[in-house]
Order: C-alpha cells, then structure tokens, then sequence
C-alpha cells in the first residue's frame, strides 16, 4: 500500500511517502516545508516528491492528514489539498489530531501544543475525544508535567517540568496511522473537518457581529 502523509499545522510543515503492508512501514521519502510556506508551497512538494519516484495521485493507495490542532491557515491548507486529492483519486483518508502524532512520536501518555493566549491545547494518548484548550494549571491537575510532551518554547515554559521533544512531522503521522491503514479503518470524507478546538479571531468576530 502507497500512502502519502500531509501534516501542515506547525511551524514547519512535511509531506511524507512511504509503502505500508502487513509487516511494516517502509519510508520512501519525506520532505519538509519551509515555515509559513505550506500554502504556496504544498502542492508543488507534493507533485515533486510523487515525480521523483515515478508516481502519480492515482498511484496512491490511501492518504493520512494531520487535521489540527495548530495554525489556522496551515491546517486549513493541509486539509483542503489532502481531501481535494482523495475526493479527485477516489482515495481512502486517515485524519489525525496532532496532539495524538506528538504523544506516540514522544512515547508519552498526553502531549501539549501552544494554544495562545497563555494556553494550550492537551490531550492524552488514545484520548481523542478529549482533546481541550486549558491554562497549564488545568494541565498540572490533570497529569504530572513529565508525563507532557511538547515541541515548542512557549509550551516549555508554562509546563517546564514536560518533556521537550522534536515537532511532529507526517512521517511520524504514518506511524501512528499504521494500524488503522492495516485494519482499512478510514474517515468519512465529506464529514471530516478540521480539529482546530479553538475558532478562529475572525469566527469570534463575525459571530460577535452578527449578534
């Protein structure tokens, strides 16, 4: 199985390549995308790394998208390219929260990103579904700080007893997708969105104007 991994939500974003089958993940290729740049340059990374080994979208067997949480803008780009590809190749998608790719890159049992706002967002491993934004006093209620992976120096300060890692990037998104590409357990296209778990300035001020 081909799979391609996008993950845009970062400082940094990657795209990755990589052959996937019942015994292991086989990486082909990945490449990293200059920060701030995902939106100019995806696509043309995502055409590169797929003619350099002789390839094609309908080459593909599946697609893994990390959907969120992170910049607004890079989430949004990522998301929107890995769904046009799939919907136009017929592909089947794994979306990831990135919270859950940096607690299994780190080995740790919850991970933490910058939030703004002096927060963050949290989540522990295998917890999905509760993912939140919290002050870091919250964090500190709910686990002790080195049980805590983070990847960036704001998170580092309000949690500095958490374990400092290296940011995520769509390799490590494959590997977190592996059993679930095995199993063929993908999302529902049309009703994947992103996992932003804060809306946006700009929501909040339409919403608040429309009042």
């Amino acid at each position: 199985m081909r799979v391609l991994a996008v993950d845009t939500c970062g400082a940094e974003g990657s795209v990755a390549l990589a052959e996937v089958d019942a015994r292991a993940l086989r990486l082909i290729e990945q490449r990293l995308l200059a920060g701030r740049s995902c939106a100019e340059m995806l696509m043309p990374a995502i055409r590169a790394l797929l003619e350099t080994h002789a390839l094609a979208v309908k080459d593909l067997d599946a697609i893994v998208v990390v959907r969120g949480p992170g910049s607004f803008t890079g989430v949004r780009v990522g998301l929107s390219t890995a769904k046009g590809l799939a919907q136009a190749a017929r592909l089947p998608v794994v979306g990831l929260s990135r919270l859950q790719v940096l607690a299994h890159a780190a080995g740790s049992r919850a991970a933490a990103l910058d939030a703004g706002r002096g927060e963050v967002y949290f989540g522990k491993a295998g917890q999905e579904s509760g993912e939140a934004v919290l002050h870091p006093d919250e964090v500190r209620a709910q686990v002790a700080e080195a049980d805590v992976a983070c990847c960036e120096d704001s998170v580092a300060r309000s949690l500095p007893g958490a374990r400092r890692v290296a940011a995520p990037t769509a390799e490590d998104a494959l590997r977190l997708a592996l059993e679930r590409l095995r199993r063929g357990e993908f999302d529902d296209l049309a009703a994947m969105d992103a996992h932003y778990l804060r809306r946006s300035q700009a929501e909040v001020v339409a919403d608040g104007a429309a009042r």
